[in-house]
């Protein structure tokens, strides 16, 4: 019969309550004391105090932010009348000149001067236009036309196609007696403008000289005088 060594029934005690809290101490694998430490929960924005967003004493905002005298900038107002609007009077190259048909009476020749807008545009037209006759070499017959006293200045629009027309006037040179020539062509030229357009003169000889030789012009007017 073999002989274990025996063993103080204390030592026995005290080793079987070790195993048992051993046992005891697994919990979800982890098994050690850290798996079971919980950090405070987060605070929440709900009833929190909101973050203090003024510029710490000694500090410096960024150039350009700030104002004279610690203010606040304030968003500039928006610009009015950014963009000047573009002129609407009638430049020379938007136009077409042209001389209408002779409607003479009480001694004197009577011809429509006509301008007509040709661009896609509306603009306008004010006041009397300029006029003088050449010969075939651009060399000027007579005075300038002079302005009809009694003619009355009024602003003119024209839309794409439409005229204005001035009278253009004089007297009759066999009646009248006056030096005559017959031009070439007649400049006129735009209110305002420098620039002259040229068209073919095919109404006779003009008074350029000696007796009742004026030439008029009326303003210009809403049509073609016709």
């Amino acid at each position: 019969m073999a002989l274990y060594p025996r063993f103080p029934l204390r030592l026995v005690s005290a080793l079987a309550a070790l195993g048992a809290l051993t046992a005891c101490g697994g919990g979800d694998g982890g098994g050690t004391a850290a798996s079971t430490t919980r950090q405070p929960p987060a605070a929440t924005a709900t009833g929190s105090a909101q973050p203090d967003t003024t510029t710490p004493p000694g500090a410096t905002e960024p150039a350009g932010t700030g104002t004279p005298g610690g203010a606040r900038p304030t968003e500039a107002p928006a610009a009015s009348g950014a963009t000047k609007p573009a002129s609407s009077r009638c430049r020379t190259g938007e136009l077409r000149a042209s001389v209408g048909r002779n409607n003479p009476g009480a001694g004197q020749e009577n011809f429509p001067v006509v301008l007509t807008n040709t661009s896609a545009r509306s603009c306008t037209v004010y006041g009397f236009p300029g006029a003088a006759f050449v010969d075939g070499s651009g060399r000027q017959l007579g005075a300038d036309p002079r302005r009809e006293s009694g003619s009355a200045p009024a602003r003119v629009t024209l839309a794409p196609g439409r005229s204005a027309w001035a009278g253009l006037t004089f007297s009759n040179p066999e009646i009248s007696e006056a030096r005559t020539a017959t031009p070439a062509a007649l400049l006129v030229t735009p209110p305002d403008e420098r620039e002259p357009l040229k068209v073919p003169w095919q109404g006779g000889p003009v008074p350029v000289g000696g007796n009742a030789s004026t030439v008029f012009l009326t303003a210009l007017a809403p049509g073609t005088g016709a």
